[in-house]
């Protein structure tokens, strides 16, 4: 009989302190350095990330093992299946399988000092998503002023910062690309300052990381831009350009794609499922946003991830509000299908070309990652991350945060225990282990217990 493990995470609630000018920090706090908590990746290698990856039949496969270690660092894969190859000097695994199954390999890290080895199981069928995605989205630092050579940028730090390192993939483009339809598709194209969509989707995939777009099923989104329908009327139109503008995202080799309207309905979710699964590429499809909980058992079926929430913003108030609401949810959570309480508001952000640090304490940026872990949501960074601070960067590397987050069996975790600000979670892990969570959601230090 396997032995249980309790994995705790200690969070409290308003403490800590920011520079503050005007109601919004402008540089990082210069004491978040003695907050950091997440020991430093050893020189030997360590595989991290998820353990299982799923991908339909004959869909292209670009997965990036991601290994923490001294460089240089050679991989290799053992039992990988036909169609799959892998580069030894990147770690991306390329190609396409076309047989159905599930195929169990073992993910290899090399360097000087050592050798990691770790299972990984590649399940080809009809579900993406196996474990919530990871990566990171304009919206939240640079709203309608997002850039080619902002994203490209993201991209890079990603890379350079070490995140990839750790199983972030996703470099997701939000509202704010779109010029007018056009092109052999009639699809909507971009505007001036996304002048190469498709060289930028080139860079993302060449570093070993995917790329997302934005769109939604009105005739303007909410930054004003076109959407996927044409009308007089500024909300749902009665042409539809859906078939056109996914062709016109396949050509581009997008991966993801992030939809967006209120209230979401199940006519035009299906419609834009069915346009994105007539074709070969594999594209993770969420929802945004605050999906009606009425639809729960559709939005399970139809989406990779849907937006329970409103938009967050980067206060306690606002975070603790939308974070700690979540177990309605949790019968509609699993691979494939992830309720999503919004993006990661740590580091730099803004909603414009003005930037401030999070309004968020150490203490509640430790509540919010914590949180959003137990609650096997969708990890979005939010920020700049060209201006990853140290800290920043702690919160986001902590490998065993990351694991409970990406455990395979995919189980949100409940509340378990709630007496006054005090708050317990539990979420049940593939290994018969249990992940707990003790929160404190008041201002004073006060004792938790759990048996």
């Amino acid at each position: 009989m396997k032995s249980k493990i309790l994995i705790l995470f200690v969070a409290m609630g308003l403490s800590g302190t920011a520079n503050m000018v005007c109601g919004q920090t402008t540089a990082v706090p210069d004491t978040l350095s003695k907050y950091i908590l997440t020991p430093k990746a050893p020189d030997t290698p360590r595989i991290n990330g998820a353990k299982v990856f799923g991908v339909r039949p004959g869909s292209h496969f670009l997965y990036t093992i991601p290994a923490t270690g001294v460089r240089p660092m050679s991989f290799a894969v053992d039992h990988l299946p036909k169609g799959l190859k892998v580069d030894a000097e990147t770690g991306q695994i390329i190609g396409s399988i076309k047989k159905t199954g599930e195929y169990v390999v073992t993910l290899i890290a090399k360097n000087a000092l050592g050798e990691a080895r770790r299972d990984f199981k590649i399940v080809v069928g009809d579900k993406l998503a196996l474990t919530p995605p990871m990566g990171w989205n304009s919206w939240n630092c640079w709203g309608n002023a997002v850039s080619q050579e902002k994203v490209l940028s993201s991209a890079k730090a990603m890379v350079e910062k070490g995140l990839i390192n750790h199983g972030w993939q996703y470099i997701n483009i939000d509202d704010g690309w779109q010029g007018l339809r056009g092109g052999k598709h009639q699809g909507v194209m971009t505007n001036s300052k996304f002048p190469d969509m498709k060289a930028l989707a080139d860079e993302v995939h060449a570093m070993g990381l995917k790329i997302g777009i934005y769109s939604g099923p009105w005739v303007g989104t909410y930054a004003g831009h076109l959407g996927s329908y044409h009308s007089v009327n500024y909300h749902h139109g009665k042409y539809s350009f859906v078939k056109n503008d996914v062709q016109q995202w396949m050509d581009w080799d997008m991966d993801y794609l992030k939809y967006d309207w209120n209230p979401n309905d199940v006519y035009h979710v299906k419609e834009m499922m069915d346009a994105l699964r007539s074709h070969k590429r594999d594209v993770v499809f969420s929802l945004s946003n605050s999906a009606p909980w009425g639809d729960a058992s559709q939005w399970e079926k139809m989406a990779n991830c849907w937006r329970t929430t409103g938009d967050i913003k980067d206060t306690w108030e606002n975070m603790n509000r939308l974070g700690f609401n979540q177990t309605k949810w949790a019968a509609y959570t699993g691979p494939g299908h992830w309720p999503d309480p919004d993006m990661l508001v740590v580091g730099m952000v803004g909603w414009g070309p003005r930037l401030h640090y999070t309004r968020l304490t150490a203490d509640e940026q430790y509540t919010h990652i914590s949180l959003w872990a137990l609650l096997a949501a969708p990890l979005l960074i939010g920020c700049d991350m060209a201006q990853l601070d140290d800290f920043t960067i702690s919160l986001l590397t902590n490998d065993e945060v990351i694991e409970v987050n990406q455990d395979p069996l995919g189980k949100q975790g409940t509340v378990v225990k709630e007496n006054e600000s005090v708050v317990v979670y539990a979420k049940p892990m593939e290994d018969g282990a249990m992940a707990v969570g003790l929160f404190n959601r008041g201002e004073k230090p006060t004792k938790a217990t759990v048996t």
